[in-house]
């Protein structure tokens, strides 16, 4: 009998509401295990606050020896005490840590060694070694095969395209569907239009190179992968069938970045017509790719909803952080969503070197004037993987300086153990943000401070609502059993 092993998803405490999107990437390594005849056990502790009596309960009842985590960057502080909590009650056990954290720190690593140096992206790795037993880097739904075996190494490195473990974009067509089974499907509630939802992803990667974006060292994250749109369109059916679900987040980082989008969206559009049912889509797009031909065949697939990271209205801003669009490019995207009736969600953020009053003002006023139907203003955190930590000099004992190579504008960063800090990232106003950032113009106060003045500003001009924080699930151990909204196993 094959090894079992225990997925487990960390909560999500920064978000406002951690049920709305499942996390794909755990149940997609889920399904290659499935597939290969190993028991899958998936803990999802979205949002259960005392989230270590869960794993605790789990551990003292399950003969499971081998556990494997999916860790984002701002997840690390909670996986690191559940990894504690699992080693506490059976030291002998495996722990793996996988996902974006510890690809994006590896690839930061990798780039120190490559010029030569050790220093704080080593630090931040190294954190990681002294935490988990194993460390899974980039794509994990054949690397975690490796991982679980005897002797494993410290390192899978499924980050480098030359290796088996890097899929190829004909394994992304080939490889299950994500083993939405062994999550509690009726514990997540996102709507799109009022339409029951999930989402799914139908490409990886961005390439292009915001300096703000984790990843942009790491081929997993950098590298544009797409899936045939036969296998995409047999996971929309699926899920339409197994749950009756009709509405469909595209989470791709940008959609629009495939040469076969439009072609992709008739296919959907002939898909609805097949099964004699309307369908619901929302999804993420690049403003200065996004054209009227696009927004047509969105519009007969049933996009609702688009979503774009515009992140400023300053030109300088923007030229600053690389975004490769211009604020009139941005105008005319939202222009064009507004006419073929999508609407629109503006991703902005704060925090960027150069960034003042007057930048973030700017901001402001271009939403108001846009007419924008929803929006995110954050404040930004240099992650290992980006160019703003990956680039930056020391400055002090305590902060690091990143600065523009065209112009000299700067951005300072405080150190942050990624490890030990876990806080809001968005969607709670006055006292819910903290900056870990400043600029030559704006304090981390200052930020904090203008960001909110933003926010209240927009929504009430607009009388867009504010988020609702949705509190956590307490876990009740007393009954002696973990409740289906948490834990869900395959068939042996």
């Amino acid at each position: 009998m094959k090894e079992p092993v225990c997925l487990i998803i960390p909560p999500s405490g920064f978000l406002a509401d951690a049920m709305v999107f499942m996390s794909i990437g755990p149940l997609k390594v889920a399904a290659s295990l499935e597939a290969k005849g190993h028991t899958v056990t998936v803990l999802d502790l979205s949002a259960i606050e005392n989230y270590c009596d869960a794993v605790a309960d789990f551990v003292r009842t399950h003969m499971v020896s081998i556990y494997g985590i999916s860790v984002t960057t701002p997840q690390a502080p909670s996986a690191k005490r559940i990894t504690e909590t699992i080693k506490s009650l059976r030291s002998e056990a495996t722990v793996i840590w996988g996902g974006p954290h510890v690809t994006v720190t590896n690839a930061a690593r990798k780039k120190e060694v490559k010029r030569g140096g050790v220093g704080r992206a080593h630090e931040a790795y190294g954190k990681l070694e002294d935490i988990a037993d194993i460390l899974v880097s980039g794509d994990g739904e054949i690397a975690i095969f490796q991982a679980i075996l005897p002797n494993a190494p410290k390192l899978i490195d499924g980050d480098d395209p030359d290796s088996e473990l890097f899929l190829s974009e004909e394994q992304l067509g080939e490889l299950p569907p994500p083993a939405r089974h062994l999550i509690n499907m009726d514990g997540y509630h996102y709507y799109i239009n009022g339409v029951r939802s999930a989402s799914l992803i139908m490409q990886l990667g961005c390439s292009f190179g915001c300096r703000f974006c984790s990843g942009r060292l790491s081929p997993s994250f950098r590298r544009v992968r797409i899936r045939s749109i036969d296998s995409v369109l047999r996971e929309i059916e699926s899920i339409y069938r197994d749950y009756n679900i009709k509405g469909y987040m595209l989470y791709d980082d940008e959609l629009n970045l495939s040469p076969s989008f439009i072609s992709d969206l008739n296919a959907i559009c002939d898909l609805q017509d097949r099964l004699g049912e309307s369908f619901v889509f929302r999804g993420f797009l690049k403003s200065n790719l996004f054209n009227e031909e696009q927004a047509k065949a969105m519009k007969r697939a049933n996009f609702a909803e688009a979503c774009v990271g515009f992140e400023s209205a300053s030109p300088r801003i923007l030229k600053n952080i690389k975004k490769q669009a211009t604020v009139d490019q941005n105008t005319r995207c939202i222009e064009i969503a507004k006419k073929y009736g999508i609407r629109m969600k503006a991703f902005c953020s704060c925090g960027h070197p150069g960034d003042s009053a007057e930048t973030i003002a700017a901001t402001h006023d271009w939403l108001i004037s846009v007419g924008i139907d929803d929006f995110d203003l954050s404040v930004i955190s240099p992650f290992p993987g980006t160019p703003y930590f990956d680039d930056a000099k020391q400055f002090s004992s305590d902060t690091w300086l990143y600065e523009v190579p065209e112009n000299g504008d700067r951005l300072y960063m405080k150190n942050v153990d990624y490890t030990v800090v876990e806080e809001f990232y968005k969607g709670k106003i006055d006292g819910g943000y903290h900056s870990h950032v400043y600029t030559d113009f704006l304090s981390q106060e200052d930020l904090v401070r203008m960001r909110d003045w933003a926010e209240r500003g927009v929504r009430n001009k607009l009388n867009l609502p504010f988020y609702k924080t949705r509190a956590a699930t307490l876990y009740d151990h007393s009954i002696g059993q973990l409740p289906s909204a948490v834990l869900m196993e395959s068939p042996i």
